[in-house]
């Protein structure tokens, strides 16, 4: 049986800009070893796979080209955009996904998508040498949550000019490295690039679980609840992230549909 597969940019409200993920809507439950096969067909950072519940929830699950992920922001986004956007969901209605990570949300509001994930939050660690060598730049703070390393560098520039060793990095024990600085453009409050050679992905181009991480960071940091980020990889997208101090944080952003097709 053909299953519907929509191509989504992510974090963007620009084609061929943000994160790109594939959709793809199961009427029935569908092996694993069939969706990673999708999934390295589409080669795109994540492709995601839905299917509807008795409730009108959906369950969701997410692929690298290469492994299943336990969280990943940029395709539940386009996951909840294609539902509206399709007429599975009526327009004011919250999209419901379970998760590995558990019960996540996302609903409209104000022409941008908010999503309730979990807060991530990275403590202080001291990481082997080998990480400066493969990120390529010294840090002036670094911490580890259960998904990643979170890497600050002293500015914007310096993260933008980052050229790390993907072979290196592929070697230490972490799902990726998110790299980050204040920002210096105005209207930003900070930047970052995400790696993660090790799933499949050398750099992400918008990474909506590394903002679990960089939310509640740069929130205590800066002192402020709401802020604006920009993932600044070729590719560029903009995040609003949103921290009140407890164990959730909502992620924001726009999206785009490129194309669209069947599975056969």
């Amino acid at each position: 049986m053909p299953h519907s597969i929509v191509q989504v940019d992510a974090f963007t409200s620009t084609l061929f800009a943000g994160n790109p993920a594939a959709v793809c809507l199961l009427e029935d439950a569908a092996g694993e070893e069939w969706m990673q096969r999708v999934a390295a067909e589409m080669n795109l950072s994540e492709t995601a796979f839905l299917r509807r519940r008795q409730d009108g929830g959906y369950e969701l699950r997410w692929f690298t080209p290469v492994c299943e992920v336990e969280l990943c922001g940029h395709a539940t986004l386009a996951s909840a955009h294609v539902l509206w956007e399709d007429g599975h969901l009526a327009t004011g209605e919250v999209a419901r996904f379970y998760t590995m990570s558990g019960r996540l949300t996302a609903e409209r509001r104000h022409g941008w998508i908010e999503m309730d994930f979990p807060a991530e939050r990275a403590e202080h660690a001291t990481a082997p040498s080998e990480v400066w060598k493969a990120v390529g730049a010294v840090p002036i703070w670094v911490g580890r949550n259960r998904f990643d390393y979170l890497i600050e560098l002293e500015s914007e520039e310096a993260v933008r000019e980052l050229q790390p060793d993907f072979g290196r990095l592929r070697q230490i024990v972490a799902r990726g490295f998110i790299v980050t600085a204040r920002a210096s453009t105005p209207g930003v409050d900070f930047v970052s690039r995400f790696f993660a050679p090790s799933v499949g992905v050398p750099e992400d181009p918008v990474t909506g679980s590394a903002h679990c991480c960089l939310a509640p960071y740069w929130a205590k940091k800066l002192g402020k609840e709401e802020l604006i980020a920009c993932q600044a990889s070729a590719r560029g997208g903009t995040v609003k992230v949103r921290w009140q101090g407890g164990d959730r944080v909502v992620l924001a952003g726009e999206a785009v549909t490129v194309l669209r097709g069947e599975l056969v």
